[in-house]
Formats: structure tokens, sequence, C-alpha cells
């Protein structure tokens, strides 16, 4: 065994995870690093556990506290409320929206690809808009038009593409 194949092993041995080890070690895969480590997968599942384990045990014990049903709940409520017709919102725990809940124009906003079709009625409702807004003389508005028919463009792009780590299709599937 070579001394990369040693380091890896005890590393992983000892509760390194096996992906920062593939950093450590500068590969490509971790099919790379896990060919090195003589090691089961099991192994290294229960290695890094003792790893977390001593970890804890370093940190007050009020940390790893069980959450209270309210707490829970209010936890879980922000997934919720996260379901929009168009897909969901991308946005951080805790955070509260910066647009208003204007999502169709949000950065945020993770669009199902099921609902393609109808970001594109809602782009050429816009685009009619934009139009009727130009002939009537009312340039704010087809300026705002034309910078929300910008953001929606960009986020009908978003909903062209299946994300790499999804091989099953959409990345939001009928509920």
């Amino acid at each position: 065994m070579t001394s990369e194949g040693i380091f890896i092993t005890d590393a992983v041995l000892n509760g390194l995870p096996p992906h920062i080890a593939q950093v450590i070690a500068g590969h490509d895969s971790l099919n790379t690093t896990m060919g090195y480590a003589a090691i089961y997968p099991a192994d290294a599942i229960e290695a890094h556990r003792a790893f977390i384990a001593r970890g804890r045990a370093t940190r007050p014990a009020d940390e790893y506290r069980a959450a209270p049903r309210g707490e829970w709940d209010e936890f879980l409520s922000h997934f919720e409320r996260r379901k929009l017709a168009l897909g969901e919102c991308g946005r951080a725990y805790g955070t509260d929206c910066s647009h208003e809940h204007a999502c169709v124009r949000c950065p945020v906003l993770i669009v199902n690809p099921v609902e393609r079709s109808r970001l594109e009625e809602i782009r050429n409702n816009l685009h009619a808009r934009i139009i009727e807004a130009e002939r009537e003389g009312w340039l704010g508005e087809a300026e705002g038009l034309r910078w929300k028919s910008s953001r929606t463009r960009t986020n009908r792009t978003s909903a062209c593409c299946t994300p790499p780590w999804c091989s099953a299709g959409p990345r939001h599937p009928a509920r």
C-alpha cells in the first residue's frame, strides 16, 4: 500500500469524511479516493459517526436538545410556505421574502419544469402589456414590465434544465 493509501485509510477510519479526504488528496472522483482506502463503506460510516460523536462531546449539551413541538412545527411550516404555483421559493430558512411575493420575477424562484407552459403564458401576457403601455405612452409602466419580463425570461430558462443530481426527471414531481 502506498503512503497515500495509508493516509487516506487512516484519515477515514478516524472520522474524516471521505469527500474531505478526496479534496485533500486532490482527486476528481470520490471513487478514486475510496479506491486508495482499505476499508468498506460500513467502516467509513461508523468512523464518521464516531467523529461526529467526538465533536459533539466537546460542545455544550444544550446545543443538541430536542426541539420543542412549537419550534419544530414552525421550522417545518417554513418549507410548506415555500410552495408556490410555479414551483418553490429558494429563500433560506428564517428569511422574509424581499420581493413582496412577486415570485415570477424573484431570482430565488425554483421553477417546476411541469409549470413551464404557465410561465410561458405569463411571459406572453407581459409582452402584450408592454406593447399596450408603449402604445398608450405609459413609459414608466413599460419600463417596469420590461424588467419583470427579463426576470421571467431568466426563470423560464432555469425551468428548462433538470439539475444534474436528478436523474428521475422534473425537480418537483406532481404531489
